[in-house]
């Protein structure tokens, strides 16, 4: 069994990706005191979003549960590359933010790809506060967007 945060992710089938480069004026993480502040992290993988569209018209809430998760898999490794995994006591808060279909009202589950993984990598310490917002439009037609606050060390 590996230990710390990356060996949980290499078990859970992860692996950490790149930092996401930003689409406009402002840096992925930001360390303020003992907090990390991830910004708001979107579905992308080598550049590119995963899907398009809203939830619940185009795009299932499955699958936007799984684009909640690679938001958080983004967001883990803007954290990493300010601090390094290692050193992350709590995380705090997560907002998820669901480009959402006129009546699709299950935001929270489609947030909970993020929630899961914060508290299988990190056990307690991966349990947070949370907001699930459902909103017309986010940036590049993305799905979801997932920002979060951790405590380092």
């Amino acid at each position: 069994m590996s230990n710390g945060p990356h060996g949980k992710l290499a078990e859970l089938g992860h692996e950490l990706p790149e930092v996401v480069p930003p689409v406009a004026s402002y840096v992925p993480a930001v360390q303020s005191g003992q907090h990390v502040y991830v910004s708001g992290q979107l579905p992308m993988v080598e550049g590119k979003l995963l899907a398009t569209g809203k939830v619940g018209a185009g795009v299932s809430a499955d699958q936007a549960k799984d684009l909640a998760q690679r938001c958080a898999l983004n967001a883990l490794a803007a954290v990493d590359s300010l601090v390094g995994l290692e050193n992350v006591v709590k995380v705090v808060k997560l907002t998820g933010f669901v480009a959402s279909a006129p009546g699709f009202t299950g935001q929270p589950g489609v947030i909970n790809g993020a929630s899961d993984l914060f508290g299988a990598v990190f056990g307690e310490a991966g349990r947070h506060a949370r907001s699930a917002v459902g909103v017309s439009e986010l940036p590049l037609d993305s799905p979801v967007e997932v920002e979060v606050i951790v405590e380092v060390a």
